[in-house]
């Protein structure tokens, strides 16, 4: 056990990868339909490895932080800047009131219940669900006029508070939304949904690795035998199905495959590739004559692709007047992915700037629709670092920046410069997708990873300076004193009398309901012998003190040292 100890504090980079594997295992245990997720159960652990007394250097929380903050405003740019321009004023007022309402709530609640600073930051991002709320509270305390000792104890109650409250404000948004929402709003959700899936032709979700057999799209082979098929063109054909996108890829006349135009004129007997919903093929294909099996006329490269919407033509168009363009023939939808969420769609849906649209087609075909949506979004495992970091840099530059306004200085901090210069450069993404690239299991360990590593940290920081469930933990701190330790809190290497925050500050009442719970010896330092005589000397005070407290006398304890144990008359200059 020394040997795993003495290993995580001498190398705090294995802490908190421990941090990491413990929290995620936390945060993926399931007691019903709930879990705590991946954020609360990082910071439990943190605060549980913690009570070693592991100290990482602030600098690693700082880093993962801004680079969270930059994915997220990197993911939702350009989303942000179109709703600016478009509807924005109500936006801007829904987002405004929910701001409002959280903080004064929050607010309240501190002020009625006597919390300091911290402990409301902690409230307010836990029962909100705002995990990004304890680094700026945290960079906020950070900037108070105040002694290093309170700011560190109040910054110490953050992540608690916040661990209590996401518990209930997360169980609460759990249990109402599919409880007491739909009763107000008067609907059965199952129904709805039931609804609304079939509406929009959404799947049911699979397993991870699990592929439904079913092919939404097909391509099958059919001899022209009915006489109002022949000698018409393609563009005739494919335009008879009102209602159905029905496309010809290839046709074998007398012999020989050729690549059709919308100007080709289908002969009797002419084997024709039909394209089109598998249903339809199967409810309609006899129609065209009988189904032919050729393997050459068939084996057409079909092309997946992913397109990132850009030009302004498409933009904010449906899709089914997408679909109505010439560029789009031959070509169907997949799937369609906004701010990295796959989106149920119908031929109502409109698409924004920065949608992904997935096509599905002959290859030339794809391309082409490619070439009129947007830019080609073709699979890579390679991250634009030069993007990233720069956009970081430039963040928080702009962020350092602070107005003085009734003489308190302002600023976004570095860490907000990053979040705006994340909406920034994911805009420009959006607009000039030839750089920036973020693929998607790269996003998300900058996302995921970046932040449960700021929230690892935060809990190893304050696990040795707290105590879970401590009566003093959020009260206002005493006139000069950091709360939530002893007085000896911050002497750790003091060699003298060390008391828990149990014990009396009287030295005449001696121990007070330790329990025989003593703070452990501190940390020896300098050569071998030189800690065997501290060692020494330190179990020979805390032995005094033991014997007085078990002898029942209330001023042994002074006896036993020799004096007043609150004068420390050991100390590392009496050595």
């Amino acid at each position: 056990m020394e040997y795993l100890v003495t290993a995580l504090r001498n190398h705090q980079e294995l802490a908190i990868f421990l941090t990491l594997a413990v929290g995620f295992f936390i945060g993926k245990l399931r007691i019903g339909s709930f879990t705590l997720g991946t954020v609360v159960g990082t910071l439990l652990a943190g605060v549980l490895i913690g009570q070693l007394d592991i100290e990482v250097p602030a600098l690693v929380k700082t880093v993962f932080f801004d680079l969270f903050l930059f994915t997220t405003g990197y993911k939702v740019g350009p989303q942000f800047f179109r709703g600016l321009r478009k509807d924005a004023l109500p936006q801007l007022a829904i987002t405004g009131v929910l701001c409002v309402t959280c903080l004064l709530s929050a607010f309240t609640a501190a002020r009625l219940l006597g919390y300091d600073v911290g402990t409301a930051a902690g409230l307010l991002a836990g029962a909100f669900t705002e995990s990004t709320v304890i680094g700026t509270a945290a960079d906020a305390i950070n900037r108070l006029d105040l002694p290093a000792a309170d700011k560190s104890a109040l910054m110490n109650n953050i992540p608690v508070a916040y661990a209590v409250t996401y518990l209930i404000g997360t169980g609460f948004v759990v249990w109402f939304l599919p409880t007491v929402g739909p009763w107000l709003m008067g609907i059965n959700l199952r129904e709805e949904g039931r609804r609304l899936q079939a509406e929009v032709g959404g799947d049911e979700p699979a397993e991870a690795g699990v592929r439904s057999a079913f092919q939404a799209f097909s391509v099958r082979a059919y001899r022209v035998t009915t006489d109002r098929f022949v000698n018409r063109t393609v563009a005739e054909l494919e335009a008879m199905p009102k209602d159905l996108r029905v496309f010809i890829c290839r046709i074998r006349h007398r012999g020989q495959i050729i690549e059709p135009g919308p100007g080709t004129i289908v002969r009797k007997d002419d084997v024709v590739a039909v394209m089109t919903h598998t249903e339809t093929l199967m409810a309609r294909g006899a129609e065209i004559g009988p189904e032919v099996n050729d393997r050459a006329l068939l084996d057409l490269p079909v092309d997946l692709l992913d397109v990132v919407v850009t030009q302004k033509a498409v933009v904010d168009k449906s899709l089914g007047e997408l679909a109505a363009l010439d560029a789009a023939r031959g070509v169907f939808l997949r799937k369609l992915t906004r701010v990295g969420q796959t989106m149920p769609w119908s031929r109502d849906t409109r698409i924004d700037r920065g949608d992904v649209l997935s096509l599905v087609g002959p290859r030339p075909n794809v391309e082409r629709a490619a070439a009129t949506i947007g830019y080609a979004d073709r699979p890579t495992v390679s991250t634009d670092m030069i993007f990233v970091g720069l956009g970081i840099f430039l963040g928080g530059l702009f962020g350092l920046l602070s107005v003085t306004m009734g003489g308190v200085p302002i600023t976004l901090t570095a860490s907000g410069g990053a979040l705006i210069m994340g909406l920034v450069f994911g805009w420009l993404r959006a607009v000039r997708p030839t750089f920036g690239r973020i693929p998607e299991p790269a996003m998300w360990v900058f996302d995921t990873v970046g932040l449960t590593v700021f929230i690892g940290v935060v809990g190893l920081s304050a696990g040795p300076k707290l105590r879970l469930g401590s009566p003093a933990l959020g009260a206002e701190p005493a006139a000069g004193r950091p709360r939530g330790r002893g007085p000896a809190a911050h002497d750790r290497d003091s060699l003298r009398p060390l008391r828990a925050p149990y014990e009396s500050v009287d030295p005449a009442r001696g121990l007070r309901g330790s329990r025989h719970r003593h703070r452990r010896a501190p940390r020896p330092r300098g050569d071998f012998a030189e800690q065997a005589a501290r060692s020494r000397l330190y179990g020979a005070v805390r032995g005094g003190q033991h014997s007085a407290h078990r002898l029942g006398t209330r001023d042994r304890g002074a006896d036993a040292l020799g004096g007043d144990p609150t004068h420390a008359p050991f100390t590392d200059d009496a050595r």
